[in-house]
């Protein structure tokens, strides 16, 4: 039987409707062939033969392409479009070896074995480097060789610690093979350590002065590592961490906001942006806002627990452990407290979102420009006694309708707006239930009183005359002797509370509360 015979339908006449090839390519005939011919040896190794042929004349056009470059290479005869192709073609090559240079070194690293891409490169080396790139990686080669070299010929010791060589005895403290050792080991300190590469001298490195350099180096490591870590969850400059970047980046993603611009204040716990307002779909936003973020570097509310651990409305979330927690609440506080207020009728920020430790508020002022301080305010004798009248009405309000003691009121917290007095800053007002809330209110009159007083305004009430029109209270005695009054005061209402009948009570309570919460 006959062997089946392999027919191509490739046909050597072109199709009539075909159109010849804008190359001018001729048709190639495909000659048939049996199938015992391509299973024959002798066919392989003609294929085998026209490869290392195509090889060879491959090899040629390189060749031929470094000629023609060295012929062309600084001319600008642009003419010949064979030289512009192999000179393109060049340029890829070139491209493409680059490239595996730089995989091959990200690869390899510092790693004592290495990964050659050599048999993957297009052009011979000389053609991808410059001459005197290659010159100085030769004499840095050289250098490292040297060093290298230097420790490959000492004699090797083994655990013993010593060896013998030629009848002598040398140990691992020798000088010489320890210097040598510390050149070579010195290399491999990590980046930024700064060692060179010799200078073509035999450097040699004692292990006195080997010791001192890698415990800098250690040292170093260690100190930008606490670099970094304070630089990327610590907020001590401008509350920017990249925590509250994100925040701002959500917000401007969902619409709430179009575009945070410069910063207005630092304060000691939050520092406050300005902010073009955006246009969500499920509320109204201003077109100016005040962005308040507060510090999370934590140091500047070791000492706030006061003013959240005894208020009713965050007592049972409290937690002195969790630090964070306790700056997500001081903002959440701060919210509700600014919508206690503007319920009321008092003039305040609007609270427009709230993300964590970001709190998003109208802005008091126009064109970026924010209003002054009370403090940095240049107001008429007029207009002082005007502000003067507000404060105080503001004072009683806060007390009387919305239940809350400012607890840090003074001329840097008051602003002057429309010839009107805005309050900011009350995340750490409490309700007059608190246990410290009357000496609060006290001390918040004092400073009404002493701004005022400075200012020049006539008839201003004392620090306890403000305080007895607030609260309602006549309590005896003046400055120490009223602030004493007023915590006798607040232990007997605490005792009240408690429902205990006389003092010793109350402190048995108090002494169980602590055993338990050291407990």
């Amino acid at each position: 039987m006959e062997a089946p015979v392999l027919v191509s339908n490739t046909s050597s006449q072109p199709m009539p409707d075909s159109k010849p090839s804008p190359w001018g390519m001729p048709a190639v005939t495909v000659e048939p062939v049996s199938f015992a011919e391509v299973m024959s040896e002798q066919l392989a190794c003609s294929l085998h033969q026209d490869e290392e042929n195509q090889m060879e004349k491959s090899m040629s056009h390189t060749l031929e392409d470094l000629e023609v470059w060295d012929q062309t290479e600084g001319s600008t005869d642009c003419s010949n479009d064979l030289i512009l192709a192999h000179l393109l073609q060049m340029e890829y090559d070139r491209e493409h070896d680059v490239c595996l240079v730089r995989q091959e070194q990200k690869f390899n690293g510092s790693s004592k074995v290495s990964v050659s891409f050599n048999n993957y490169r297009r052009l011979p080396r000389e053609m991808l480097f410059d001459s005197d790139e290659d010159d100085d990686e030769e004499i840095g080669a050289q250098h490292w060789d040297m060093f290298e070299k230097a420790e490959k010929s000492s004699p090797a010791i083994g655990r013993s610690g010593f060896t013998r060589h030629g009848g002598e005895i040398t140990t691992k403290h020798d000088p010489i093979i320890c210097s040598h050792r510390n050149a070579c080991r010195v290399m491999e300190f990590p980046p930024g350590f700064l060692t060179g590469d010799g200078g073509s001298f035999d450097m040699k490195l004692s292990n006195h002065v080997y010791n001192k350099l890698k415990v800098h180096s250690y040292a170093e490591q260690r100190r930008a590592a606490r670099l970094h870590d304070k630089k990327e969850k610590s907020t001590a400059e401008h509350s920017l961490d990249p925590k509250t970047r994100l925040i701002l980046y959500k917000l401007v993603n969902q619409e709430v906001l179009e575009g945070v611009n410069g910063c207005i204040s630092v304060g000691k716990e939050a520092s406050v942006f300005h902010a073009w307002g955006g246009k969500p779909a499920d509320q109204i936003v201003p077109g100016e806002c005040a962005i308040k973020a507060f510090k999370t570097t934590l140091s500047e509310f070791k000492n706030r627990d006061k003013y959240i651990r005894d208020d009713y409305r965050f007592r049972e979330r409290f937690n002195k452990q969790n630090p964070r927690k306790v700056i997500h609440m001081w903002a959440e506080k701060e919210m509700h407290n600014l919508t206690r207020i503007r319920k009321a009728g008092l003039p305040c920020p609007e609270v427009v979102a709230l993300k964590k430790h970001v709190l998003v508020m109208t802005f008091i002022g126009s064109d970026q420009k924010p209003a002054p301080k009370l403090k940095e305010a240049k107001l008429s004798l007029e207009q002082f006694n005007q502000a003067y009248s507000q404060t105080v009405e503001v004072v009683k309000r806060l007390y009387k309708d919305c239940h809350l003691v400012h607890a840090d009121l003074s001329e840097y917290n008051l602003l002057w707006h429309n010839s009107q007095v805005w309050v900011i800053d009350v995340s750490q007002a409490v309700e007059p239930n608190h246990p410290r809330a009357l000496e609060f209110l006290l001390r918040d009159c004092t400073n009404i009183s002493t701004f005022f007083k400075k200012q020049g305004v006539g008839d201003v009430m004392g620090p306890k005359e403000l305080f007895t029109l607030v609260s309602g209270l006549q309590l005896p005695g003046e400055g120490a002797e009223l602030l004493s009054e007023i915590q006798n005061y607040e232990r007997d209402e605490e005792i009240l509370a408690h429902g205990c009948s006389d003092k010793s009570d109350y402190f048995e309570i108090l002494f169980s509360k602590v055993q338990t919460q050291n407990t």
